[in-house]
Parts: C-alpha cells; structure tokens; sequence
C-alpha cells in the first residue's frame, strides 16, 4: 500500500495556503484531500475518499477500483456519499458551503 505524489506545490485555498502535490496515486484503503488537482485510485479492492473543503476546492477523481467518496459537506446539496466503480471517474468542485459535480461518469449512492 503506497501513495505516490508529483511535485509539491503551493496553493491558496480561499485564504489558506496549502503545500500539497497536483496529482495523486493512493493505493491505500483510505485517503483525504489536500488540494491535489487529480487523485487515481488503484491497486487496492476497495477505498474510501475523505473529501476535505479546507484544502481542496476542485478534485477530479478516476477510480481504477471501487472507490467511495465521503463529503464533509454535502454532495449536490443532497449526497453525503458517492460510489464510483472501477474505470468510473468524477469532478467535483466545493463552492459556496458544498460540494458540487460538474462531470461525473459514476453511480451516486446515498
């Protein structure tokens, strides 16, 4: 079980400043956001997503296993939890108190 990271970079997150990396490999069970652009999820059966609204504002996520992402806010004001299958992939953004996809090709489960 690994998590592999490009190169540090440094981000402002509204008014937070964030060293984090713009992409992501997690071959963990779990993993939270820390204002990565890409996260790719592999190698693991199963994973879960903590999505984090303090340092993360935009993530895509492609899901190469079963991948669950968890809001800390809620997901098109409705969501607490989206699954995702293997191959799926998804897009969200946290705007204004929320979590919101823009582009999506997973299942959303509640």
């Amino acid at each position: 079980m690994a998590i592999f990271k490009s190169v540090p970079v440094t981000k402002f997150i509204g008014e937070t400043k964030v060293k984090t990396s713009e992409c992501v490999i997690v071959e963990n069970s779990t993993y939270t956001t820390s204002g990565e652009d890409a996260i790719i999820v592999r190698v693991v059966p199963y994973c879960t997503i903590n999505l984090n609204s303090e340092t993360t504002d935009h993530i895509t996520i492609k899901a190469l296993t079963d991948v669950l992402v968890v809001g800390d806010k809620e997901i098109d004001e409705e969501f607490t939890e989206i699954e995702l299958q293997s191959g799926a992939s998804i897009e969200l953004r946290y705007i204004k108190n929320g979590w919101f996809i823009m582009s999506s090709d997973g299942l959303k489960n509640s």
